[in-house]
């Protein structure tokens, strides 16, 4: 999908080492940070990881982007629980 709206191959490459990659925004970097907050187990959003956000995304926009996150992590739980396989949506060209 990211590829359908624009996102470059070398961009989608580069995801795995996001945080050094000049290829992401500042912006992008903070929203993937989050996403790895509330995704891997063990880690937590910090305070000082939720201001830094504040710094980037207005109150509408954090919504929307935890909201998300939440969704797909919810919806990766499940399917896997219940074993339904990819639907490979996305194939590289």
């Amino acid at each position: 999908m990211s590829s359908q709206l624009g996102v470059s191959d070398a961009k989608i490459d580069a995801l795995a080492d996001y945080e050094n990659s000049d290829l992401y925004t500042q912006a992008e970097r903070l929203a993937l940070e989050f996403a790895d907050a509330m995704t891997i187990t063990g880690r937590d959003v910090s305070d000082e990881l939720f201001e830094r956000l504040r710094g980037f995304f207005d109150e509408d926009a954090l919504v929307e982007l935890t909201a998300t996150i939440a969704w797909e992590n919810a919806s990766s739980k499940f399917n896997r629980a219940l074993r339904v396989p990819s639907q490979q949506l996305w194939k590289r060209r």
